[in-house]
C-alpha cells in the first residue's frame, strides 16, 4: 500500500446518507472496466470544445494531482481541450467552493470526500453525472454515497474506513471485544514488552469521534436515524438514545482519571510514532497509516474493530470523488472528463498508487485486494455505516468531539455532559 495524504477524515470531511449497510460490500466482483490508459473517445464529439472554453480546471490536493496528469493528458490528446490541475489546501477548499462557484470564479471539477456532498447541493454548486452503465462497475456503496436525493453527483475513486492494527509479536491474537484488547493490552505493559496498551490518536480541542465511532454504535447509539431506503433523517438525532450516557460514562472510565487506555495527550501523530516503535500492541487507524508501520518492520494484522456491547462495531465508511461544478464554463467537456476518463482502471488504479485508499472501481479492487491488508480493510467496511453527507452533520461535530474530550479528560459529569450536548445539537439542527 502507498501512503495517503494525512488528511483529516474525521471531522474536516465526512459522508452521504444515502447508503444502507446491505449495500456497503467493498469485495464485489470486478469486471466491465476498461484497463486503457485513456478512456475511448468514441463518445467525445469531435466539436467537443464547442461546448464552450478549451480549458477545464480541476481543484486537488499537492498528493493527488501527479496521479491525474497521465488522464489529463489523454483527454487533452483525444479532445484538444486542456485541464489544469490547480493544487488546494484541503482544509479550505470545501469552502473557497462553495463561495467562489457562484461568482462564475470556480474550478470546473473539484476532487473532494463525499460528506462534502449535501452542503454542496444545499448550496448549488455541484451538478449531476450521468454515468449511464458505468456505474454498475463501481461498488454500489460508492455510486450510492455519491448519490443525494435520487441524484449521482459524483465519479467515486476511494473507499476508506478504520480497523485496529495489532503488532502480532506484542500480541499474537485478536481479541473480540474491547475488554479483551485493554487486557491483552495490559498484560503486553506489565511484562514490560510495551508503554501502552492501547493507541488511538485524540485531536487537542475536538478529541475525535470519528475514530471512536466504532465503539459507540457497539453499544447501539448511532448519530441519525435512516429512512427505510437507507438514506439519513435530520429529524431523527439518535445521540440521545439511553446508551448514550453509558457510552459517555465508558469514556470516563477509560480516560485520563481512570485507566487511561484513551489518553487525551497523545495526538494522531504522536500514536502513530508510538505504535511504529513498538510500544503499543494496538492502533485504532486507517490504511493510510499501514504503509509507515510496515516500513518501521512492524509484524502487523488488521483486526476487526472489537466491541463493547451488543452491537457490531461499526465504522464510517468515507468514498472520495470528483465532483462538477454547476457553473463550470465548458459543461459537456467536464462530464466527458469526469464520466469517460476518470473512471478508467487506469485512473483509479493512479488514485490507489498515490493514496492507498481501496479503489472504487471494482475492476481496480480486485486488484488491490491481492494485498491482504487491502482485503482486510474492506472486510471490516462491508460492516461499516456511511457518513452522513447531511448539511446538519456541520452541527453535530463541535459539540460531539468537544464533549467526548472533557470526559476523557474527566471533566464533568457523564450524565450531565451527554445529555447537554445532544440538547445543544438539536438546537443547532433546528436553528440551520
Amino acid at each position: 500500500m502507498k501512503v495517503r495524504s494525512p488528511q483529516p477524515t474525521r471531522r474536516h470531511a465526512l459522508l452521504t446518507g444515502v447508503m444502507s449497510v446491505a449495500v456497503l460490500a467493498l469485495t464485489a466482483c470486478g469486471g466491465g472496466a476498461s484497463d486503457s490508459s485513456s478512456a475511448s473517445s468514441s463518445s467525445a464529439a469531435p466539436n467537443l470544445a464547442d461546448g464552450g472554453a478549451t480549458t477545464l480546471t480541476m481543484w486537488v490536493d499537492a498528493e493527488r494531482a501527479p496521479a491525474l496528469e497521465e488522464i489529463t493528458k489523454s483527454f487533452k490528446e483525444d479532445t484538444g481541450i486542456e485541464v489544469k490541475l490547480a493544487v488546494k489546501d484541503f482544509a479550505a477548499v470545501r469552502d473557497d467552493f462553495i463561495t467562489q462557484v457562484p461568482t462564475g470564479k470556480g474550478p470546473d471539477l473539484i476532487v473532494g470526500p463525499h460528506d462534502w456532498l449535501g452542503t454542496f447541493v444545499q448550496n448549488g454548486v455541484v451538478a449531476p453525472v450521468e454515468l449511464g452503465d458505468k456505474a454498475s462497475e463501481f461498488q454500489e456503496s460508492a455510486i450510492q454515497a455519491m448519490t443525494y436525493d435520487g441524484s449521482v453527483y459524483g465519479v467515486p475513486y476511494a473507499l476508506e474506513n478504520i480497523a485496529l492494527l495489532r503488532n502480532t509479536e506484542l500480541v499474537p491474537e485478536a481479541a473480540a471485544t474491547f475488554d479483551e484488547v485493554i487486557a491483552n493490552g495490559e498484560a503486553a505493559v506489565a511484562d514490560g514488552k510495551a508503554t501502552y496498551p492501547f493507541l488511538v490518536g485524540m485531536d487537542p480541542k475536538q478529541g475525535d469521534p470519528y475514530h471512536l465511532y466504532p465503539l459507540q454504535t457497539s453499544m447501539g447509539v448511532p448519530v441519525f436515524g435512516q429512512n427505510e431506503d437507507g438514506s439519513y433523517n435530520a429529524d431523527e438525532l439518535l445521540l440521545g438514545e439511553p446508551n448514550g450516557v453509558e457510552f459517555a460514562k465508558k469514556l470516563v472510565e477509560w480516560g485520563d482519571t481512570g485507566s487511561k487506555v484513551i489518553n487525551s495527550n497523545i495526538t494522531g501523530d504522536i500514536a502513530k510514532e508510538k505504535f511504529n516503535a513498538g510500544e503499543s500492541p494496538y492502533f485504532l487507524t486507517g490504511p493510510w497509516n499501514v504503509p509507515d508501520a510496515q516500513k518501521a518492520g512492524l509484524e502487523l494484522a488488521v483486526d476487526k474493530l472489537p466491541t463493547v456491547g451488543d452491537e457490531d462495531a461499526q465504522p464510517f465508511i468515507g468514498v472520495n470523488g470528483f465532483f462538477i461544478s454547476s457553473k463550470s464554463a465548458n459543461a459537456l467537456a467536464a462530464n466527458e472528463f469526469a464520466v469517460n476518463y476518470l473512471s478508467t482502471e487506469a485512473a483509479q488504479d493512479a488514485m490507489y498508487d498515490v493514496g492507498g485508499r481501496p479503489p472504487a472501481l471494482k475492476a481496480s479492487f480486485d486488484k488491490a485486494a491481492s494485498d491482504p491488508i487491502v482485503a482486510a480493510f474492506g472486510e471490516i467496511g462491508a460492516n461499516g455505516v456511511p457518513m452522513p453527507a447531511l448539511p446538519e452533520m456541520q452541527a453535530v461535530w463541535a459539540d460531539w468531539g468537544g464533549t467526548e474530550l472533557a470526559l476523557i479528560k474527566g471533566d464533568g459529569d457523564p450524565a450531565e455532559a451527554w445529555t447537554t450536548m445532544v440538547s445543544n445539537i438539536e438546537a443547532k439542527i433546528a436553528a440551520q
